[in-house]
């Protein structure tokens, strides 16, 4: 889906250019023209979820709904529309009491877990959808995630099953996810998602019933076959049902029941979380060496915690070196800055976790006796053995640094492997000086107190409503109201100040 749209924004982007490009104007360069493609794309995106959001609200408003109400049937009209949604489903999801009673129970009380789990589905179903149809399975088993983890990847139970599709540990390692001191892939979306369809695949064909197939995925094969002995060899769930553990007899009626609530979501009144990022909006690289995440966050400004978000196979906040290569997702910005300084990645690891280590007090070294120019290296240059680091300032180049320590740009580039004279802030290169150097550690400053009442604002965007503007920042609407006194809010302005904080 993402490369057609790929193909899409470039055939347009071409179209644009050449449109707009005449004899005499030059063509975009390179870095313009992938800008003009992931502009394109971002655009696209937005409006893709806008409108998501729209067909949802005007459901409710052509419902003419009001704000919390609680909407519920009758059962004549939960069946009804459970058999609508057999009509494109192989699933047979039963009407009867027991999963009447179960939809009775979440529309009353599972509404704000609905509204959660449609606000992350974003970020999965697109991902579960393909995946499924790729192995041949029924869509609705994307819903399955949703009762057993609640699509929280990193959730674990009681009994130690682990990601968004519960895995045990030997249930996991036997359809091929590994788990060491750096990655559970129990966690990892794509391939626990991977192993759940290899493992609902294999219970369909030993059970020849769907919802068998749920019954074993959730107390094991083991413990549906002893109910079917019990049953007198019956061969339906419903009929097997008695005999199963209590656990297991309410999990079909739990699955038929989020299947309703989150297709059906709309006509109770129910508007999805904000999701703060769609699959469609994700991209991946793969890394040829360990790298720490906060390496990435300092070469590129990627938060940590959204990279530990979007990529929760990892345990620690390190992406270990393995064959294959370990790959991670992020916004297609952001990978994007990753692609094009891999080098810069691996060369700023180097220098952070792996330069050797100074001991205190540093003297002087003298590399030339005849030469005996004191060089007072910039705060943070660390020196070890006759070999000088020196971490990059804002505005320096290779040029001033080189004049500096007494050497030259070329020696500079051959002893740090550049390939070019392109250099970051907070680089750090290895120097051979020619001068005698007095390196100055940098003092560390003592953190100020943090103030007790530190205000924070945010700008108004297109879309925003003062409801979406409070749950992105944590807040009821009453909180915010509070630190925003007269504001109108159902009169915001594109631009306008909001304090969040």
């Amino acid at each position: 889906m993402r490369i057609v749209l790929l193909l899409i924004a470039i055939q347009w982007s071409f179209s644009l250019v050449f449109a707009q490009t005449k004899p005499n104007t030059p063509a975009l360069s390179e870095d313009q023209f992938v800008n003009v493609v992931e502009q394109s794309l971002a655009l696209y995106y937005a409006d893709y979820a806008k409108k998501n959001n729209e067909s949802y609200e005007s459901v409710i408003a052509k419902l003419n709904y009001q704000d919390g109400q609680v909407v519920s049937f009758s059962d004549e009209v939960y069946c009804q529309r459970l058999k609508e949604i057999n009509k494109l489903t192989p699933f047979k999801l039963e009407c009867n009491e027991a999963t009447l009673s179960t939809i009775r129970f979440f529309v009353a009380n599972r509404r704000g877990f609905a509204r959660i789990v449609l606000g992350r589905s974003r970020l999965y179903f697109d991902m579960y959808e393909a995946k499924l149809a790729e192995h041949g399975l029924p869509l609705e088993l994307k819903y399955l995630s949703v009762i057993e983890s609640g699509l929280r990847p990193q959730v674990k139970s009681r009994a130690g099953a682990l990601g968004l599709w519960q895995f045990m540990y030997g249930t996991g390692k036997m359809f091929g996810l590994r788990d060491n001191s750096y990655i559970d892939e129990r966690m990892d979306p794509n391939k626990s998602t991977e192993a759940a369809c290899k493992y609902l695949k294999q219970l369909y064909n030993i059970y020849n019933d769907w919802n068998l197939a749920l019954a074993a995925y959730n107390a094991g094969p083991g413990n549906v076959n002893k109910a079917i002995r019990r049953s007198g060899n019956k061969t339906t769930y419903w009929e097997v049902r008695p005999f199963l553990p209590k656990e297991t007899q309410g999990y079909v009626p739990n699955f038929i029941a989020a299947t309703y609530l989150l297709t059906y979501h709309a006509e109770h009144n129910i508007i999805p979380a904000e999701a703060p990022i769609h699959f469609v909006e994700l991209d991946s690289i793969c890394l040829s060496e360990g790298v720490h995440m906060s390496t990435i966050d300092k070469l590129i400004g990627w938060d940590v915690e959204e990279i530990k978000t979007l990529n929760p196979v990892y345990k620690a906040n390190f992406i270990p070196e393995t064959t294959p290569k370990q790959c991670i997702y992020g916004p297609i910005k952001h990978i994007g800055k990753l692609v094009s300084l891999e080098d810069s990645l691996y060369k700023l690891e180097q220098s952070i976790f792996n330069a050797p280590k100074v001991t205190a007090p540093i003297t002087p070294i003298v590399a030339n006796d005849n030469d005996s120019t004191i060089v007072n290296a910039t705060p943070g240059a660390t020196a070890a053995g006759n070999t000088f680091y020196h971490k990059v300032q804002p505005g320096e180049t290779l040029t001033n640094i080189s004049t500096k320590y007494g050497t030259t740009v070329n020696q500079l580039m051959t002893l740090n492997g550049l390939s070019n004279a392109n250099i970051y802030v907070g680089q750090r290169l290895k120097i051979e000086s020619t001068k005698e150097v007095e390196v100055q550690q940098t003092p560390v400053a003592k953190p100020e107190p943090a103030a007790a009442t530190e205000k924070k604002y945010y700008v108004i965007k297109s879309g925003d409503t003062f409801g979406k503007v409070a749950q992105r920042h944590g807040k009821s609407i009453s909180q915010l109201r509070q630190l925003n006194p007269g504001v109108n809010i159902e009169r915001l302005q594109l631009g306008q100040k909001i304090r969040v904080k």
